[in-house]
């Protein structure tokens, strides 16, 4: 849960600004969009196992320097 204490003085703007970045770094949204519709486990998994292989074929072309 993202908390924001307005300081004396301080301008909402300002202050919705330190709250949208607590937002973004405990990944509120992400976890929001991920929850918006149901996805079986099937899709999921087989949504990770794509995402891993392209993290190593990243990493295949990363290392791979051409002479």
């Amino acid at each position: 849960m993202a908390l924001v204490r307005i300081k004396e003085g301080e301008s909402f703007e300002s202050a919705f600004r330190r709250f949208k970045k607590s937002c973004e770094k405990a990944g509120i949204l992400s976890e929001v969009k991920k929850r918006e519709h149901f996805e079986k486990k099937s899709v999921r998994l087989k949504k990770k196992s794509i995402s891993a292989r392209k993290r190593a074929l990243k990493k295949v072309r990363k290392s791979f320097t051409p002479d």
